[in-house]
């Protein structure tokens, strides 16, 4: 049986089909309006890129727009659907879980089992979160696939105080008119996300290993300015975009073992 896990989040639309517990195929799409037909626009290529188009597939949602896919066999809430993606993707090693959405910030301390001991969030400002870089970028005229190649690049980083999104983008601006290099920008902005994410680990007792993931996770620069702040050395998936995707196929695969069990 094939699990299409599909995590609708704020900025892209992730699908991970999974068969016996192994990632099959991944992809991911910008969220739009009618993310239901997107989703299944995704979930066709999927199956017809691994030979399996026509088979029965079970539906499991998460993300923010989780409610919005009418026919979902399963709706997994996202800590649930997160914990369960880096737990198996880390071969049970992580301890300590940093996601950085589109929106939100998450942190996540794991037992040894893999339950969730200890949570928190940032919910409040995107000025950390993935939906902040893709603003800067715009600003910058830059892809933020180049950000971690051109903050490496930076002389030195520019100083961004403002813990607003709204601020820090007129903070861009102002550098940008006053001839700051967009590498030194970069570089800044990567510092000032870091800080902000640190600031919500502190006291939070995180233990080894810590595992960052989310769409950011993709930007060495900003996990290089994270280990920094933290002092701590962070594991990043190979595809740290999809654990949540993933983890809500596991999700639905234990639920339906358990129910077949059950029924024995």
């Amino acid at each position: 049986m094939i699990i299409a896990g599909i995590d609708l989040g704020s900025t892209a639309i992730k699908l991970a089909l999974v068969a016996d517990g192994q990632l099959l195929w991944h992809k991911a799409a910008p969220t739009a309006p009618g993310q239901e037909k997107i989703a299944d626009n995704l979930l066709t290529e999927g199956l017809a890129a691994v030979g399996r188009s026509g088979e029965t597939v079970v539906r499991a949602v998460t993300g923010y727009g989780k409610h919005l896919l009418v026919g979902a066999d399963r709706v997994i809430d996202e800590l649930t659907a997160n914990r369960l993606g880096v737990c198996k993707a880390s071969d049970g090693r992580a301890r300590s879980l940093i996601n950085i959405g589109g929106q939100d910030v998450k942190v996540i301390r794991l037992s040894a089992k893999g339950q969730m001991t200890g949570f928190k969030m940032n919910d409040k400002c995107a000025a950390g979160c993935g939906r902040f870089f893709e603003v800067a970028a715009r600003i910058l005229d830059t892809e933020v696939g180049s950000f971690a190649t051109l903050a490496a690049n930076a002389a030195e980083a520019a100083r961004i105080n403002s813990t607003c999104a709204v601020f820090a983008e007129s903070e861009i601006v102002s550098l940008m008119a006053q001839g700051v290099v967009k590498e030194n920008i970069i570089a800044g902005l990567h510092q000032s996300v870091a800080r902000r994410i640190a600031g919500l680990c502190a006291g939070g007792a995180l233990e080894d290993d810590i595992y960052l993931d989310g769409g950011a996770a993709q930007n060495p620069g900003l996990v290089h300015a994270l280990e920094d702040e933290l002092c701590r050395d962070l594991h990043v998936l190979p595809l740290p975009q999809f654990t949540v995707a993933y983890g809500a196929a596991i999700s639905a695969a234990m639920a339906d073992s358990a129910a077949a069990k059950n029924s024995s």
